[in-house]
């Protein structure tokens, strides 16, 4: 087999090869922090008819294991970027934090966008929760709340919108209505815009219900055609509305399909059936919301801190607070030499701080809805993978890829709300498939 990623062109132009069946060109590209896009992203092929490929983000902690303060790092560029595109303002840390992502250290999390500032950050559900409630920790003063697929119970949304490509594709807003009752700009953040459809459906109906003047859409990744361009400028004109949009990368992305694609392999290999299970409790160090589900897990509460249902920046200072304390705890938990924690599905932030103050030689990632084709070859951007039914809804299925079996000793799972050991089976079966010595179970809401 062909080698799966190649650059070749010129600096302004790039070529990769899925798995002998998709080649991707990516052309016309910008980058004002010179960020080698291959520090960024590889890419696999997707289970989805409706885009069959994905670019694998190295920087969220989504698909792949990474040090935490990779995540941070990057949502703190899309800060600083926000501030020199939009506002036009220098901040000369931006070097500091462009060595965070590629050399390491730790991250103090301490907002630098000033007060005069003020807007409402809304993160994409499931992939950007983490990465806009990391963006949101850069301003001195704002509202966040992520949007969710959750179906809440006794509650009706503010606003919904569709997400097409996706295989979930509803997304639910649930937050007081002064959060967004207001003309204050609002910023959307998503990993990526591939047509940037997701963005302009969100606002079509923040806008029919909640009009204002001003909206910014942030992201790592513009992939956007011309015509893709031209929807954003005929909706700006449409509702006599400003659209920024700020990156890190951008340019065009054509895809050629060339083969058909093997079918989705798993995990084989015997499963560590000595692996020792323990169930950690958060839920101290956390505070239990009103907010329930309609699913099976109707009497265990969702959190406040997550976002979910909204938080200001001064509500954020005492979030950070709570997830210092619970880290050292949880630091004090530690077995192993090589950790690795897993955040599972929109729970993305809270278990991503908490891993990076656990200590050294902690990776983070998370499950997933998207099914990937998986092949072990190098390059590639789904090597390895295991799939069950998600404890909290087995309704759901989750993916956990990039797990080489044995290379982690230990496991920490975050769950945001307390499951049976029954429903926990299935996962643990297949975590077990990984090599793990011990396998830690944190839930931050109980019964």
């Amino acid at each position: 087999m062909k080698n799966l990623q190649t650059l070749i062109s010129s600096e302004k132009k790039y070529m990769f090869n899925i798995l002998d069946s998709i080649k991707v060109e990516i052309d016309g590209v910008k980058n004002p922090y010179d960020i080698p896009i291959n520090d960024l992203f590889t890419m696999a092929a997707r289970i989805n008819k409706k885009r069959s490929f994905l670019f694998v983000s190295k920087v969220l902690g989504k698909h792949l294991p990474i040090e935490p303060e990779k995540a941070l790092a990057i949502a703190a560029l899309l800060g600083v970027r926000y501030l020199e595109s939009v506002d036009g303002l220098e901040f000369k840390k931006r070097k500091d934090f462009l060595s965070l992502l590629f050399d390491g250290g730790s991250y103090d999390s301490l907002p630098f966008i000033p007060e005069k500032i003020n807007p409402l950050i809304i993160g994409f559900a499931e992939t950007a929760t983490a990465l806009g409630h990391g963006f949101f920790d850069c301003f001195q003063r704002a509202e966040y709340f992520h949007t969710t697929r959750e179906d809440i119970n006794g509650q009706a949304p503010v606003i919904t919108f569709e997400e097409e490509h996706s295989h979930a594709t509803s997304h639910r807003c649930y937050i007081p209505i002064e959060m967004i009752s207001h003309k204050r700009e609002i910023i959307l953040i998503d990993d990526e815009l591939t047509t940037g459809k997701t963005a302009l459906n969100i606002i079509k109906s923040i806008h029919a219900a909640f009009p204002r003047q001003v909206y910014t859409v942030v992201s790592i990744l513009d992939w956007r055609s011309e015509e893709d361009q031209q929807r954003f400028l005929r909706l700006e004109q449409d509702l006599g509305i400003k659209i920024n949009v700020v990156s890190l990368i951008a340019g065009k992305v054509n895809i050629h399909s060339i083969n058909e694609i093997e079918s989705l392999t798993k995990i084989t290999g015997t499963s560590n059936q000595k692996a020792s299970i323990e169930v950690v409790q958060l839920d101290s160090f956390f505070t239990a919301s009103t907010y329930v589900s309609k699913d099976q897990l109707l009497g265990v509460p969702f959190i406040k801190e997550t976002g979910r249902f909204g938080l200001s920046s001064s509500e954020n200072v005492a979030v950070q607070g709570k997830i210092t304390s619970a880290g050292h705890f949880l630091r004090q938990k530690r077995e192993g030499k090589r950790t690795l924690c897993i955040g599972t599905g929109e729970f993305m932030y809270l278990p991503m701080k908490l891993a990076a103050e656990m200590g050294s030689e902690v990776y983070y990632q998370s499950t997933t809805r998207s099914p990937i084709h998986i092949q072990n070859v190098d390059g590639y951007g789904a090597r390895f993978g295991v799939t069950f039914p998600n404890p909290e809804d087995e309704k759901i299925t989750h993916f956990v890829y990039n797990i080489p079996p044995s290379h982690y000793d230990e496991l920490f799972v975050f769950m945001e709300r307390e499951v049976s050991y029954i429903q926990l089976q299935p996962m643990l079966e297949e975590l077990k498939k990984l090599g793990f010595q011990t396998i830690k179970i944190v839930f931050c809401s109980g019964y």
